[in-house]
């Protein structure tokens, strides 16, 4: 699964490319645990199954930024770009949470190169990604990510 290129000219090829998608990942207790401990949000939401159980979707919910930050690893088995010297992630142009990732769901990548540009020394993309919900009917997440890759 995925797509390999080596080098700026090969990537710059890819612009508007669907990507596919990525395998699905389970968001586990562990996970969004580690997570609010690492960020330090530890509302009820996320980290109290019981209270959780009682609230508005019946289980604890993956923080926001717990899914925004698995488009990382999600998204390296969708593009791997080779014969560059540095890969840096640029930023953010949109993103937004339709709907909650229960505790125990299935979340995948599907992604599409929606431009590539150029930028001093390399090449800037943008990537058109929803993180979708296995069964689910909308999205946990759907953003533009920028990435920059230097010759």
């Amino acid at each position: 699964m995925g797509v390999t290129v080596n080098g700026l000219d090969e990537l710059k090829k890819l612009a508007g490319s669907d990507l596919g998608t990525s395998d699905w990942i389970e968001v586990t207790q562990e996970r969004i645990d580690t997570f609010a401990d690492a960020t330090g949000d530890h509302q009820w939401i996320h980290v109290d199954p019981e209270r959780a159980a009682a609230g508005p979707f019946g289980a604890p919910i993956a923080h926001g930024y717990l899914t925004l930050s698995l488009f990382i690893p999600l998204f390296t088995e969708l593009l791997d770009v080779q014969g560059v010297t540095t890969k840096v992630n640029y930023g953010l142009n949109k993103v937004r949470f339709p709907a909650p990732v229960k505790v125990g769901s299935r979340i995948r990548l599907a992604g599409r190169l929606a431009e590539v540009e150029d930028v001093p020394g390399g090449v800037q993309i943008a990537v058109d990604g929803t993180i979708e919900i296995d069964g689910g009917t909308k999205p946990a997440a759907v953003l533009q990510s920028l990435s920059r890759f230097y010759a």
